[in-house]
């Protein structure tokens, strides 16, 4: 827009007072569709704009009281309106109270120069507003245990982790206490939040959705109770194998995402290895969704809370092991010892040994081509561990079908790996 055009016709607030419409606009659409609100499309246009103007009025006659005014008059005329006329079914109207006067201060905020995050704040508050069943079912589906276990979480990671010390301890000065646990942090953030999904969306999505979130929260407890069942009833034996297969896949997914935020610098070369085998695992997973029957049942993986104290607590310090022991084998035996240590841990957990070497990279106690290594062979052997738990519990019949999709997750990395 040509700014020096506005300027010249006195409209140069023009920009800000279109940008409050559209938050108004955005906001507004999502309470016109509940039937009890008393404010909808055009309420919330007029209020945003209005924080707007009393924000620039204010300023104009450098009296903040006029703002203040503006908030208190919008208020007033929201609660009259319930008062007068009260809501239909259970709404009390707090909610879209609320939401006008958050409106307001939007359109006051643009006023002020901070459009930007004003309309992240807005489609944030949309969004909030939209998914109010999937809210409510959520704080039903979780149970007393989740949401203790939640607390704790924050507690640990809000009042706990900013007065950890940040500073390097121990041999080769691997261990940072304020560091390890922003690694605990992480990883039980993404475990939370896949836990969460999961038992949000249930089943209802299919075996494509149970197998990406079970994979998030624990590809190996998806793997557990898929071949337990598929033992019990052949004819899942397909649906099994596309689950446990998607659920691996989305472990190179995670160690993608792990590797962004933790080593930037390593995602370059970390993401072809990993991308080849997602793409190939892709290509077997859609092979045993065509041949899988649509009849057969979906079960959620039974997982423990992510965010428990004692489950955090104990991958922090298995953290701590791994981190010292990769240190040390690496010191004394170069990559051969670094690369044993992958694969032992890796049977296990993928998240530590990564986590790890992602750290000692950083250090520049390890090479690029050493840490893609070690992550690469710590998924390799996790793999082989999760192929033994289906051999074991599931049986023949549905390891023939996840040989399929491993082999070609696999191949993909190795393929990375000679490249590399």
């Amino acid at each position: 827009m040509d700014t020096s055009f506005l300027q010249a016709n006195g409209v140069e607030a023009l920009p800000q007072f279109l940008t409050s419409l559209a938050i108004g606009l955005l906001i507004g659409l999502e309470r016109e569709r509940t039937p009890s609100a008393k404010a909808g499309l055009r309420t919330f246009a007029l209020v945003a704009i209005f924080g707007t103007l009393s924000a620039l009025l204010s300023t104009k006659l450098d009296s903040p009281w006029l703002l203040i005014a503006g908030l208190l008059a919008v208020a007033g005329m929201i609660v009259a309106a319930y008062l007068n006329k009260p809501a239909l079914e259970s709404d009390p109207g707090t909610t879209t109270v609320i939401a006008l006067l958050l409106c307001y201060g939007l359109g006051a905020m643009i006023w002020y120069g901070l459009a930007k995050l004003a309309v992240m704040l807005a489609i944030g508050i949309t969004a909030l507003l939209y998914f109010k069943p999937e809210l409510r079912g959520l704080s039903q589906k979780l149970t007393r245990r989740d949401l203790v276990a939640v607390l704790q979480f924050s507690v640990l990671t809000f009042i706990v982790l900013p007065i950890l010390p940040d500073q390097d301890y121990g041999p080769y000065h691997a261990f940072n206490p304020h560091h390890a646990w922003l690694m605990v942090v992480l990883i039980s953030g993404i475990s939370l939040a896949g836990y969460t999904a999961l038992h949000v969306t249930g089943t209802r999505f299919g075996a494509p959705l149970l197998g990406f979130l079970g994979g998030v929260v624990s590809s190996t407890a998806t793997t557990l109770i898929y071949a337990k069942n598929s033992k019990s009833n052949l004819a899942m034996s397909y649906l099994a194998a596309s689950v446990i297969v998607i659920a691996s896949m989305v472990v190179l997914l995670r160690l993608i995402v792990i590797g962004a935020v933790v080593a930037y610098a390593i995602v370059p070369a970390l993401l072809p290895i990993l991308a080849g085998g997602l793409l190939l695992g892709l290509l077997v997973a859609l092979y045993n969704w065509r041949k899988m029957t649509r009849a057969t049942e979906l079960y959620i993986p039974e997982t423990s809370n992510p965010a428990e104290l004692h489950t955090a607590i104990g991958f922090g310090l298995f953290y701590v092991v791994i981190l010292l022991g990769a240190a040390w084998m690496e010191d004394i035996a170069g990559s051969r010892g670094l690369y044993a240590v992958a694969v032992v841990s890796g049977l296990t957990d993928v998240d530590a040994i990564t986590l790890s070497s992602l750290r000692l990279f950083n250090l520049g106690q390890l090479s690029e081509h050493q840490t893609v290594t070690a992550i690469a062979l710590a998924f390799l052997s996790n793999l082989a561990f999760k192929f033994g738990m289906v051999i074991f519990i599931g049986g023949w019949p549905l390891a023939k079908h996840v040989a399929t999709g491993f082999a070609a997750i696999a191949l993909g990395v190795l393929a990375g790996l000679l490249l590399l």
